[in-house]
């Protein structure tokens, strides 16, 4: 009877669970490629990544597809920085067909407090021009693929004082994603909705 009741609940549940879970990716969405810019149902239209080195995927990972008027507009790809100072820090990164960014965001990391996770918007206290801000209208044809890291090591990008571990990992492997989506962009945006991609990367 307990595990009856326990069925009935979780299949009463499901729908607002699932509703609230994909209102939670598509807000996360609209933070990184403008609404405007795309026509299509996003959140049908993703197909699943297998493990996936370059990407920092051990474990897979989804590209949402941005299409307007049936032509590939944009691609969103979850992504992972293995080199934090406190280890993981995932992110997703939106990247028009033409390799420039419109946004990024961290979406998971354990970086310290008050210190390295500036690299989340919603930690940093620059509230007007957040870091990860940044990286939004860089393109790929514009940045040398050495470049996709912090000013001190060469690269284009700003940094925290004190804190560079942290903006260091999320700019490369932000590089690498771009980097990632141009090599592979026919076949990401080819591969039938809910599909998971073969081999090591598309």
């Amino acid at each position: 009877v307990f595990t009856a009741l326990m069925a009935s609940a979780y299949e009463a549940t499901r729908p607002k669970i699932q509703a609230s879970l994909q209102e939670a990716q598509m807000r996360l969405i609209d933070e990184v490629l403008p609404p405007g810019s795309y026509d299509n149902a996003l959140l049908d239209d993703v197909a699943n990544l297998p493990p996936t080195s370059p990407l920092g995927l051990d474990d897979g990972g989804r590209v949402w597809r941005a299409r307007r008027a049936g032509a590939p507009a944009a691609l969103v790809l979850e992504a992972a920085a293995t080199d934090g100072y406190a280890g993981r820090i995932g992110i997703v990164v939106a990247v028009g067909t033409d390799g420039t960014v419109s946004g990024v965001r961290v979406v998971s990391h354990k970086e310290t407090p008050g210190l390295g996770d500036y690299i989340d918007p919603t930690k940093d206290r620059n509230k007007a021009s957040p870091w990860i801000s940044q990286f939004a209208g860089v393109s790929w044809s514009q940045v040398a693929a050495e470049r996709w890291t912090v000013k001190k090591d060469g690269g284009v990008f700003d940094f925290h004082t004190g804190a560079t571990i942290s903006a260091r990992a999320v700019s490369r492997i932000v590089g690498r994603t771009v980097a990632f989506a141009m090599a592979n962009r026919d076949a990401l945006f080819s591969a039938a909705a809910g599909s998971t991609l073969q081999g090591n990367q598309p």
